[in-house]
Order: structure tokens, then sequence, then C-alpha cells
């Protein structure tokens, strides 16, 4: 495993577990458990996927089939809209702590930047504090834009160490990559595989051909290659394993070149100046 060092100077693995979508009953436990004992050592969940209690099962089980501490690994989770506000972020963090069966979280994000100004600021402030009471050890957002980034830094005591965004071929945003990387703000991406649309991709799995590899290692390959985060889906044991199979290689310039001339600017997501649950 290969981490990342955030501006605060903790650290991330480069490469976790995403479990949106995933129900919540045994399948979700399963598949978390099988990450951990596979080597995975970063979960992403958020309480609007509806999972947290089996997820949370599935770290309790992993940790002790891995042989290994709670401190081994970092988990996330995102705070919803419904719960915005400084008032209602700490029970709102709490709840989330309690349907994982966790003390604390590694990291806790504001899951969109939504529509109101006012609030998206005023919720920064009690994320803020949780992080100054030190409830939770590191604090960051989801799917904002330089605009919404720009927002935080005129107001914020404390900058985001993270930015969970889409990222992928298809929608590879260089200007905020590029403003991330100014500031010192991890980038991170969500469902890099596209819901598996890009592993069709003619280009990818040209180049998978040609390293040997899959086109879903060389997607999350490409990701590391950036200096991206990611955290690829998958509640199938042999694709987890195959999806976590990829610090024994690197892409050479013509791969990520190639790979990033796909760029149409395609989001699979909602746009995140627009979205407000």
């Amino acid at each position: 495993m290969n981490y990342t060092t955030f501006h605060n100077g903790n650290t991330m693995p480069n490469v976790g577990l995403g479990v949106f979508r995933v129900e919540n009953d045994d399948t979700a436990k399963d598949a978390v458990k099988h990450a951990i004992i596979s080597g995975y050592r970063s979960i992403d969940a958020a309480f609007i996927y509806g999972n947290e209690s089996k997820v949370g099962e599935g770290i309790s089980e992993g940790i002790k089939a891995a042989n290994i501490s709670r401190e081994d690994l970092f988990i996330t989770s995102k705070l919803w809209l419904e719960d915005y506000g400084k008032e209602n972020v700490k029970r709102a963090y709490e709840k989330s702590l309690k349907l994982l069966g966790l003390d604390y979280l590694d990291l806790y994000l504001m899951h969109w930047p939504g529509t109101d100004e006012n609030l998206m600021l005023d919720t920064w402030i009690g994320l803020e504090e949780l992080y100054q009471q030190k409830l939770v050890n590191n604090i960051g957002v989801s799917n904002f834009n330089i605009y919404h980034l720009e927002i935080l830094s005129n107001k914020a005591t404390y900058k985001p160490v993270l930015n969970q965004v889409e990222f992928h071929p298809y929608l590879t945003q260089l200007e905020l990559r590029n403003y991330l990387d100014r500031n010192s703000i991890q980038m991170e991406s969500w469902s890099p595989l596209m819901n598996s649309e890009i592993l069709k991709d003619n280009v990818v799995n040209q180049i998978a051909r040609e390293i040997n590899k899959t086109p879903a290692q060389v997607i999350i390959r490409w990701n590391i290659e950036h200096g991206v985060i990611t955290i690829p889906k998958s509640i199938t044991p042999s694709r987890i394993e195959e999806n976590f199979d990829v610090f024994n290689f690197k892409l050479n310039d013509t791969h990520i070149r190639k790979l990033d001339e796909l760029n149409k600017g395609k989001r699979i997501g909602p746009n995140p100046n627009k979205f407000n649950g």
C-alpha cells in the first residue's frame, strides 16, 4: 500500500474500497471484510448510502480476520445535506459513528456544497469544531468546485485536507486538479470506473492488453499516476483483489497521455453547482 500525506501531516492510503449503492446486508459486510483481508486499509462510507451498519460489521470482522487494529484502518464517512448547519453536524457525526460501531473517523466530508453559500459555510464551521475538539482526525469536502473552495478559503480557519470528486478519463478536471495542487488539497476520485462504462473504451483496453493488466487496473493506476486517491467499488471478491493489485506496475508517459486525451467533460453524476439533494 502507498500513502498520501495531507497538508496537516496525516496520511491516507492511495486506494480504498467504495460502498456506494451496496445493499445494507451481508453483501456490504462481506465486501468490506474481504477488502480488509486482501490488504485494503481505507473504506469510504456515507450516511446517505444507507449501509453504514453493515459496513461497520465488515470493518469489525475484517479487523479480527486480518489481525490488525482499528488504528491500521482509514475510515471515511460523509455528512448529508439534510444535516447541514453548524448545530446539526456533531449529532450527524455521532449518528454515523454509532451505525459504524466506531469511536472516531479518520476523515469526515461535506458530501456536496449545496446551493446555499451561507449554509455551506455554517456547516463547515461545524466540521471545524469536530476537528478542533479532536473528535475526527481530518475534515474535507466532496464535489466542491473551485468556486466553492474559494468561498471556504475566505472564511475557514482550517482548509479541507481533501476534495472527493468525479474523476476519470472522460472527466479529467485539469483546472480543478491544478487548483487543488496549488492549495495543497488532496484530490480523491469517486466511481473511477464510471460504473464500468470506461472499462469498455478501446484505448483503455488497448493499453491493458499491451501491459498485460485489466482495464480496471489501468484506470486505477492512472489515478495513482496523477496523484489522485481513489475508491473503486466492487462486491465481487476477485474484483476487489484485482482493483488492489495496482502497485507492481506503472503506466508510461504515452499511456497517460492517451488516457488524458479521452477527456470529454462527461459526468455520470450531478453538476455540483446545481445539486441540492
